[in-house]
This record gives C-alpha cells, sequence and structure tokens, in this order.
C-alpha cells in the first residue's frame, strides 16, 4: 500500500502503525534501530529534527522503503496543500 506523507505527523502515524502491525514496542523498534526510545516517540508524534539517517533506520526495520517520486499536478497551490 502506498501512503503519501508530506508532514511530519503523517510520517509518524504510519511508523507507528507499522510498527503496532509488526507486534513492536516502541522500545523494541528503538533497539533494533539502533536508537532511544524517546526518538520513536518523537517521530511517532510528528516532532521535528529527527536525524534522516534514524528515520531511515526505523523504515528499514519495519520492512518499508522511503520513495521520493514528484508531485502530482492537479491545480492545487502549494498554500492549499499545508
Amino acid at each position: 500500500m502506498r501512503q503519501i506523507v508530506r508532514l511530519p505527523s503523517q510520517l509518524g502515524a504510519v511508523i507507528q502503525t507499522h510498527r503496532l502491525g509488526k507486534g513492536l514496542t516502541q522500545t523494541e523498534l528503538a533497539r533494533l534501530a539502533g536508537t532511544q526510545q524517546k526518538t520513536i516517540s518523537a517521530i511517532e508524534n510528528g516532532s521535528e529534527g529527527t536525524k534522516l539517517d534514524t528515520l531511515i533506520s526505523v523504515i528499514a526495520v519495519l520492512g518499508l522503503d522511503l520513495q521520493i517520486v514528484p508531485r502530482q499536478q492537479d491545480g492545487a497551490s502549494i498554500e492549499d496543500v499545508f
């Protein structure tokens, strides 16, 4: 399933959904990703400032891929998106 993520809170929700789907606690995911539980909590809560390498590690542990694609143009302005 593909999901469009444009905000930190949206990425956090995706990560939380997949973590729970795998039956992992925040502490377990943190250990597997080489980070701390508080970092997983911050990511899931949409906090800004997480290192990119940490996010990529978390995404990889969950068996997900990060894919960057051009945004579809549907006539909406950028102000309508954010």
